[in-house]
C-alpha cells in the first residue's frame, strides 16, 4: 500500500481582477468547484475568497495531474457562471494561478487564512498578498505576465 498526501493551496484570480464574485452566488460557486475537484476523487478542505479571487485548500488524488485539475476547475466554473448568469458582463478567470503544496501540520493555519479573506483584504490587495506567496515559496514574480 502506498501512502500518498498530495494538499494545494490553489489561487486564482478574475479575469483582470474584476470584482464579479458576489456574495451572492459563493456558496454555489465553491459548492460547484468542489463537486469538480470530488469528481476527480480528491476532498476539498476549505474554499474561500473574495471578489476578485479565490482560495482553495484540497486534498487531490495521486491520479490526477495539478495542473489538468485547475485547468477543469477553470473552465468549469467559469461555464457554470456563465451559464447561470451569475453576474453582469462574461466572467473568466486569469490565465495564471499559484499552487503550493501544504503539509499536514499547517492545515489548519491555511483554513483559518482562507476563511479570514474578507479581513486581511481591508489590509493589503490581492496582488501584494500573491507576491508574498511568490517569495515566500521561492519564485521570482514575472509581473509582465502574471496578471493576464
Amino acid at each position: 500500500m502506498s501512502y500518498i498526501h498530495h494538499c494545494y493551496h490553489i489561487i486564482f484570480s478574475t479575469k483582470n481582477r474584476e470584482p464579479m464574485i458576489h456574495k451572492s452566488f459563493q456558496p454555489d460557486l465553491y459548492s460547484y468547484i468542489g463537486g469538480i475537484i470530488r469528481d476527480r476523487k480528491g476532498a476539498v478542505i476549505e474554499i474561500g475568497g473574495i471578489q476578485d479571487h479565490i482560495h482553495i485548500l484540497a486534498k487531490l488524488h495521486q491520479s490526477q495531474a495539478v495542473a489538468d485539475t485547475i485547468r477543469d476547475l477553470k473552465s468549469g466554473s467559469s461555464r457554470w457562471v456563465n451559464e447561470h448568469q451569475k453576474c453582469n458582463g462574461h466572467f473568466a478567470w486569469q490565465k495564471k494561478y499559484g499552487s503550493f503544496t501544504v503539509s499536514q501540520s499547517v492545515i489548519p493555519d491555511v483554513v483559518k487564512y482562507i476563511q479570514n479573506q474578507e479581513t486581511h483584504h481591508r489590509k493589503e490587495s490581492f496582488q501584494d498578498e500573491f507576491r508574498g506567496f511568490i517569495k515566500r515559496h521561492g519564485f521570482e514574480l514575472d509581473e509582465k505576465y502574471m496578471w493576464e
